[in-house]
């Protein structure tokens, strides 16, 4: 399903309204692949069907200015190893986001929206089987890689990797929920003095 199928699963506009309370509250969030499109859409961006068509499987990201001195992203590498696995693409982001991650083929790879709303296009959270899963039910898709790219031990080595850069970033946004981690600052809206 795609951010903007309410017609197919009208309960999306509940989740978008839920997302954009919570981002507006300024509670913690983190968005995932189809979670961070819905976020993106719910705070006034847009996603559609990507022009360079579907990603899907193992890939990187890298950081943008702003992942620099983000409470999540900063101890992050530059490159950080994901894994793809959609249809559509954020177009453009919300007004007011930043851009954190970017990638070749689709620039909006990750933002935050004001302090401590996230949204990424890619996973972190999957597993192989996980993965080996939606290319059975997808085969259209899963047939866009290489042969050897989505084999249970390819997946292994990609998940291993995925684990080692991704678990700190997971454990940095369960200190910021508890708030044993500062947000994000608050944007600096003027030029600085010279």
């Amino acid at each position: 399903m795609g951010a903007n199928d309410d017609a197919a699963h009208p309960w999306l506009a509940d989740v978008r309204k839920l997302l954009s309370k919570a981002a507006g509250a300024r509670i913690p969030t983190l968005a995932i692949c189809l979670g961070g499109q819905l976020l993106a859409v719910a705070l006034g961006g847009s996603v559609a069907t990507g022009e360079q068509g579907p990603e899907v499987g193992p890939g990187l990201v890298s950081k943008k200015d702003a992942a620099w001195t983000d409470p999540l992203f900063a101890d992050l590498p530059l490159m950080q190893d994901v894994l793809q696995f959609h249809n559509d693409a954020i177009t453009r982001l919300p007004a007011g986001a930043e851009l954190l991650a970017s990638s070749p083929r689709y620039a909006y790879q990750a933002f935050r929206f004001d302090r401590c709303a996230y949204g990424v296009q890619f996973h972190i959270e999957t597993t192989p089987d996980v993965v080996l899963d939606w290319a059975r039910q997808s085969p259209e898709m899963a047939e866009l890689t290489r042969p050897d790219v989505l084999t249970q031990e390819n997946l292994a080595r990609v998940h291993a990797d995925i684990t080692e850069t991704w678990r700190p970033f997971a454990h940095r946004f369960v200190r910021l929920v508890s708030g044993d981690l500062a947000p994000a600052a608050d944007r600096q809206r003027t030029l600085p003095m010279a």
